[in-house]
């Protein structure tokens, strides 16, 4: 009898070890999930910060460069796009305009010495260089989330417990464009 009630003993701590393993994979993959969710979220708050800037800059830059419509409408444009973004994908396409726009626009600052000697568009472009500053910080934090995420949804035993609670792989990372990975050439 004594052996049975050892035995049964044994079984029954196996079990609560197993049962608090369960529940700390899940908790690790709730939390991590959740984390992905506030780091995007701060990444989209710099964003709304950058598309705040954007019409205080395009309307400076208008009064020295009004010729230059079609870049400025370009931003225009790629910052509506944003506003309308409704999933992750669409706003890191629509960031990824707004990138390419905003250097379009830094190519026509150079052809207008007045305009970069102009105070408001100084210190327009020094919030707007911060901005891209914590924008690169929030993605790095963001990916980083993303990263340490997957691998807990893909190992063993949290791909079992992830795949009991619908829980999937997250495929949203902040790349560098091609374009980005090309060393531009200098001349002098």
């Amino acid at each position: 009898m004594k052996g049975i009630l050892v035995g049964l003993g044994v079984v029954i701590l196996i079990a609560v070890l197993v049962i608090m393993g369960f529940v700390g994979v899940y908790n690790s993959i709730v939390s991590k999930h959740e984390t992905i969710t506030a780091k995007w979220a701060q990444v989209e708050n710099q964003l709304q910060r950058r598309n705040d800037l954007i019409p205080n800059l395009v309307n400076t830059v208008k009064g020295y460069a009004a010729h230059e419509k079609t870049v400025l409408e370009d931003i225009t444009n790629a910052r509506s796009q944003w506003a309308k973004a409704g999933s992750v994908e669409e706003k890191v396409q629509a960031a990824g305009e707004i990138d390419r726009a905003l250097g379009r626009l830094l190519l026509v600052v150079e052809n207008y010495p007045n305009l970069k000697a102009d105070q408001t568009f100084l210190q327009l472009m020094d919030e707007l260089s911060g901005t891209e500053n914590r924008i690169s910080v929030e993605r790095m934090r963001y990916n980083e989330a993303v990263r340490d995420y997957n691998v807990t949804v893909r190992m063993f035993p949290g791909n079992f417990v992830a795949g009991m609670f619908g829980y999937k792989v997250a495929t949203e990372y902040f790349k560098a464009e091609e374009k980005a990975k090309t060393v531009p050439e200098v001349k002098f």
